[in-house]
């Protein structure tokens, strides 16, 4: 089978958004051939251009299916798949919108959600990450909810730790923070109040963005806990690779967190209210210090989230799509 990922590439960092390269890569280990397509342009105007490149690349090149990644992706998609079915994967804001406060999202992002809508007749089948995503699927027949997987062999604590060139964080107790502080929706103002209210002189919150993702795994195994307090994600990946690494958590009850965390020992799901997300610091700090790693990778395992598991279920519906 082979398959085209048509996915945003207006990111500098990298062409590919790591998330999206590993899940294609998870398909290649199964046996999948898999080509990226990159949307290099923004605006309607852009994905228009991107779907008439997407229909002369179709030309010479055949294709099983065509796998979009982001609503406008597989607006693209559609517009130069011809008779290639299309399976759409929602990504978060795409369906519910940009977030710039709690339960607060700003009035021009709707047409995205507008979009979201619009496209769902013209796909084979849509997955999405979380159920907070799935609510904005009205197609019930086309939908799946599936998170993206974990490669476990790349977020394995064990194997990180053991790396001498691991060492990315100083002797203090670091409460990690791997967002933009810049991005209104990671919501790192909680973040930075609620470890200041600690006053804990020993105690210091890192934020080393932007960072590669092959050294996110340094970072998740030698942190002393990671905070994610996000206004809304879908199903935030930086929480399963945290738990792969049995890194303690504390994040806000958004998205699939709190499905995802279970009742994991030494990670917290927290309110928006500052003195509830630096209690849970506090907890999560006491946890490591007295506990050490966490259990998380043992949940992940168990919820089937790693890479392989996650790569069987989308070639399932990739065969549901080509019929």
């Amino acid at each position: 089978m082979r398959v085209l990922f048509v996915c945003g590439g207006n990111i500098k960092s990298f062409e590919i958004i790591p998330f999206i390269k590993e899940q294609g890569e998870s398909l290649k280990e199964q046996g999948i051939i898999v080509d990226y397509f990159p949307v290099v342009g923004k605006g309607f105007l852009g994905y228009l251009k991107a779907g008439m490149q997407i229909r002369k690349h179709r030309k010479k090149n055949k294709y099983d299916l065509i796998h979009a990644h982001f609503t406008y992706s597989g607006w693209a998609a559609v517009i130069g798949a011809g008779k290639t079915p299309v399976v759409l994967s929602l990504l978060g804001n795409d369906a519910y919108g940009e977030y710039i406060g709690v339960n607060k999202v700003r009035l021009s992002s709707r047409i995205s959600t507008f979009c979201t809508l619009l496209i769902q007749p013209f796909v084979k089948a849509i997955i999405s990450k979380s159920k907070n995503i799935e609510k904005y699927v009205y197609l019930k027949h086309k939908s799946w909810i599936i998170p993206n997987g974990i490669n476990k062999q790349k977020f394995d604590a064990e194997r990180v730790v053991g790396n001498e060139s691991s060492s990315v964080i100083n002797e203090k107790e670091s409460v990690l923070f791997l967002g933009n502080k810049n991005d209104i929706r990671k919501n790192y103002p909680l973040a930075e109040a609620a470890v200041s209210k600690l006053r804990l002189p020993n105690v210091e919150l890192i934020n080393p963005y932007p960072v590669a993702h092959e050294e996110i795994p340094k970072y998740l195994s030698n942190a002393s806990v990671l905070v994610v307090p996000s206004l809304m994600e879908g199903s935030p990946n930086v929480v399963k690779e945290a738990m792969a690494c049995n890194c303690p958590i504390v994040a806000t009850d958004m998205g699939d967190v709190k499905w995802v965390l279970g009742d994991t020992e030494g990670c917290y799901v927290s309110s928006f209210d500052v003195d509830d997300f630096a209690k849970k610091i506090e907890c999560a700090l006491h946890f490591s210090k007295t506990n050490g790693r966490t259990k998380g990778k043992q949940r992940i395992l168990s919820l089937g989230l790693d890479s392989e598991t996650i790569a069987h279920r989308i070639i399932g519906i990739y065969k549901t799509a080509i019929g």
